[in-house]
């Protein structure tokens, strides 16, 4: 289905948010889940996850990162104009349930905007929600007055120290682990090393920690095998049988593995288009 984009906004540089018209995906979409998309014709499908939805107003929000010819060709759509393809919601959804206590949400980088709607349906939820934020400076943080407005306590931390605490998202999660706070649950998105980080810290406290992987997705459908992961000894794709795994069963060497597979085919993009889905016999 095609969809209209309502309003645009540059967040920081070569970072857009996007609010899309899309009612009858906005009605079914839950925490956790993405989209997909494709500008036009000659685009690529792009695996997005939902930054927040409106199901009064059917808007899907998405927050993205203009890094190669795809999302390139998605951050010069004005308001008004449409995207050819918009498909979803996909994924399994977060577990969100009231009862589980006190949860701190984990975003780092572009991977707060996927963090936020969990957060929000956990504080909907009845739990108690404690957010940290991970930026490389002050200027490129995002959802800081969203993520406040649904969080009992939030911590911030930059790499350079231009904001909040100068750390790693580790740092601020050491501080509460530090005064004694018990926490039932953990999320955190973000890029696969920050990902990893936290796994490692919460390994030895035994917090059940969740993860989502969609930085590994390509295809979303499972067909490319892109984002094959072993997760507790066993073979999982991210995009159907996530994003969402527990964190201390994912294998992130593997998984780094993987990624740089792929490093020399991202560096070439503008002169790839991925023909995946497109019905085209070519």
């Amino acid at each position: 289905m095609k969809a209209k984009v309502l309003a645009k906004e540059l967040l920081s540089p070569r970072l857009y948010r996007f609010d899309v018209e899309a009612p009858r995906i906005a009605k079914k979409t839950q925490p956790g889940q993405f989209i997909i998309l494709r500008v036009n014709e000659e685009g690529e499908r792009i695996p997005l996850t939902v930054a927040d939805f409106d199901r009064d107003k059917g808007i899907i929000t998405l927050i993205f990162q203009e890094v190669g010819a795809s999302t390139e060709l998605l951050a010069k759509l004005e308001p008004g104009e449409e995207i050819l393809d918009f498909v979803g919601p996909l994924g399994q959804k977060s577990e969100i349930e009231p009862g589980i206590g006190t949860v701190v949400c984990i975003g780092g980088g572009v991977g707060i905007a996927p963090v936020y709607p969990i957060a929000r349906g956990m504080k909907e939820a009845g739990n108690k929600v404690i957010s940290i934020l991970g930026a490389r400076s002050k200027d490129i943080l995002i959802m800081e007055d969203e993520m406040r407005a649904i969080s009992e306590e939030i911590f911030i931390t930059t790499d350079d120290g231009s904001y909040g605490v100068k750390g790693f998202v580790t740092t601020a999660l050491q501080q509460i682990v530090d005064r004694g706070e018990k926490i039932d649950r953990i999320y955190a998105i973000g890029p696969v090393v920050m990902m990893k980080s936290v796994v490692e810290a919460t390994r030895p406290l035994g917090i059940k920690t969740i993860v989502s992987l969609n930085p590994v997705m390509v295809d979303g459908t499972g067909m490319c095998g892109c984002c094959r992961v072993e997760v507790g000894g066993e073979t999982k794709f991210a995009c159907v049988d996530g994003p969402e795994f527990d964190g201390h069963q994912v294998d992130f060497d593997g998984l780094r593995a993987r990624q740089a597979m792929y490093r020399e085919m991202e560096a070439r993009e503008k002169d790839h288009v991925c023909r995946i889905g497109l019905g085209r016999d070519e």
